[in-house]
């Protein structure tokens, strides 16, 4: 029968009415909710913690009775912790948000091996849109969608039986506390064994969903809060420029390359069978050999690098509260210049002169936000060209940044293939991921090459040098770990062996009194990110007591210069600045 248009409202009331009676007839199960805390917890233990557990039962491998203890007894915990929020109202929040928090980190942590810390949050914290692009991935969603939401449905699913308040309460303190004893008993009974474990592999407990992340992320905007009013302590005061730079003739210039990702052993500098540096190998650069990383993650290492603090007392406390090596160049007046291809300076070039290369949004070098390191090349050749001060420039690359390796590089430089041209790397064979990695190593191996090329090209106008540094390296599935950003106790050499190379002009070898082939026979000696420093103010001849001979990498094949113009080496901890004070309107204010 035709439906007119006045019938058409009834006829829809009818069969809305119909769909409620038959859904009325299905009646929500029933739980209690301590029941629910069981299965939650159950759901947790079991499907969000793959990697904890393969790494437990590793770790604990020559005991048996101490694992059993250490798995039941954090089991135990976790049921307790859970019992604790069963509360109305706040229950089926706090499940479905640990839920999704282990779903997420479960991804992560199973399929790159990484370990969400307080570091990888910080990385997560300033990560761009085009960054996170590359891992929001079909992948990630399906996982979210079968470990995350699907549960977390069937908890909003369930009707939960709530008892009176001081009920609840007596009930789950009835729980809890045979809970809290009985796994304490159990650690006490095994002690030596589980903290000898937990002592000596601090990544267990790291890689615990959902405490794991969870505390990481607490840690992190704990720190972050009480960073707000930092007060920063300026550094080398004292600095100015040396009367070698003054005699020099010609602006000296100094271009810092700070790499991205870029690992030591596949550079063919370093002896790694491919020819990844034909370029760099052909400008006769120095090459050192063993230089190790600060951190693993850009926002450790970056702010490292450019830090007076060696890796051993360096925190990103201090390097947030004590100015850095721009801010020393820029004292002793030398021009200071930052152009970022990357995600930003981390502080460190917040009061100079900075420069986003991705802002460039018609050049055909820059798509969906990321542009190819080349896009430095041209506006660096014109700077040259117009440069008339001594001056140093920050070239922050993105360099090999994973895991979509394959967006790093033009066709032209696809040499090793076939390269993985997709962000998930699990569907990707270890040699094309390998492959597509390499390929970026021979970019930036033309990139720096070429920045090595213009400040040749200008050499009749400048005294130019250049020095190449990565900030951490990479793993590419060794162990099964992939990215960065591991904790340095535990980081694989992939991700903390990076590469350090030199270059230096006819004019400034001269101007400076650099002695390369002098250089060239220290290239086997361990350098590291401590250097950096050092070695830059170095080769601007800034004195200052902040300076430390020592860890200028190319002072002892540097001819001293004359009369009145040496360097001032602090080499006692006392010529550091003093520990950074807090802001009294702050928190921990005194």
């Amino acid at each position: 029968m035709a439906v007119t248009a006045t019938s058409l409202p009834d006829a829809l009331a009818v069969a809305a009415g119909e769909c409620s009676l038959r859904f009325s007839g299905i009646r929500r199960p029933e739980i209690g909710s301590i029941s629910l805390s069981a299965l939650v917890s159950a759901y947790l233990l079991l499907a969000t913690n793959n990697s904890f557990w393969t790494h437990t039962v590793a770790y604990f491998d020559d005991s048996v009775t101490a694992l059993l203890s250490f798995s039941a007894a954090l089991c135990l915990l976790t049921l307790a912790g859970l019992t604790l929020a069963s509360v109305k109202y706040v229950m089926k929040p706090v499940m479905i948000f640990l839920i999704m928090v282990s779903a997420a980190a479960s991804y992560f942590i199973d399929t790159f091996g990484v370990i969400i810390d307080k570091d990888m949050i910080g990385n997560a914290a300033v990560t761009t849109q085009a960054e996170a692009s590359h891992i929001l991935t079909g992948s990630l969603a399906t996982h979210l969608l079968l470990y995350g939401v699907l549960p977390s449905l069937v908890v909003i699913w369930f009707k939960l039986r709530y008892r009176p308040f001081l009920s609840n309460a007596a009930i789950n303190l009835a729980v809890i506390i045979p809970c809290l004893l009985v796994s304490g008993g159990l650690v006490y009974a095994n002690f030596a064994n589980v903290a000898y474990v937990i002592r000596e592999h601090k990544d267990l407990m790291k890689r615990f969903n959902p405490t794991g992340p969870v505390s990481a992320a607490v840690r992190y905007a704990s720190s972050t809060y009480k960073e707000r009013n930092i007060v920063v302590q300026p550094l080398g005061t004292d600095a100015r420029q040396g009367a070698r730079i003054a005699a020099a003739g010609k602006p000296v210039v100094v271009v810092v390359v700070a790499g991205e990702t870029a690992r030591a052993m596949n550079f063919s500098l370093n002896g790694y069978g491919r020819e990844t540096n034909p370029e760099l190998k052909a400008l006769g650069v120095v090459n050192y050999t063993d230089t190790t990383s600060c951190g693993t993650a850009t926002a450790t290492s970056l702010p490292c690098m450019f830090s007076v603090y060696p890796r051993d007392e360096y925190s990103d406390w201090k390097a947030r509260s004590t100015e850095n090596l721009m801010n020393v160049l820029t004292r002793a007046g030398v021009s200071t210049t930052w152009w970022d291809n990357n995600t930003g300076s981390k502080g460190i070039a917040d009061l100079i002169n900075f420069a986003s290369m991705t802002d460039q949004k018609n050049s055909p070098l820059c798509k969906n936000g990321e542009c190819l390191d080349e896009i430095f090349l041209g506006e660096l050749d014109k700077k040259l060209s117009a440069t008339k001060k001594n001056s140093v420039i920050v070239l922050h690359q993105l360099g090999s940044h994973g895991p979509s390796y394959y967006l790093r590089y033009p066709e032209k430089f696809r040499r090793f293939t076939p390269d993985c041209r997709t962000p998930e790397l699990m569907k990707c064979s270890v040699e094309e991921i390998t492959n597509a990695y390499d390929n970026t190593i021979l970019y930036t191996d033309h990139v720096v090459a070429s920045v090595a090329r213009l400040l040749e090209k200008h050499q009749d106008q400048i005294a130019g040098a250049m020095i190449y540094m990565s900030d951490h390296g990479e793993s590419l599935g060794e162990n099964g770990i992939y990215l960065h950003g591991a904790p340095y106790s535990i980081a694989p050499r992939e991700q903390t062996q990076v590469p350090f190379v030199a270059w230096f002009s006819k004019p400034y070898q001269a101007a400076m009194g650099v002695d390369t082939a002098c250089l060239a026979k220290d290239t086997a000696q361990p350098k590291s990110h401590d250097n950096l420093f050092h070695t830059v103010l170095g080769m601007m001849n800034v004195e200052t007591k902040v300076y430390k001979q020592g860890l200028d990498a190319f002072a002892s094949c540097t001819k001293k210069p004359g009369v009145g113009s040496t360097f001032q080496a602090a080499d006692t901890a006392n010529d550091l600045p003093p520990s950074p004070v807090r802001s009294l309107s702050g928190p921990g204010a005194l």
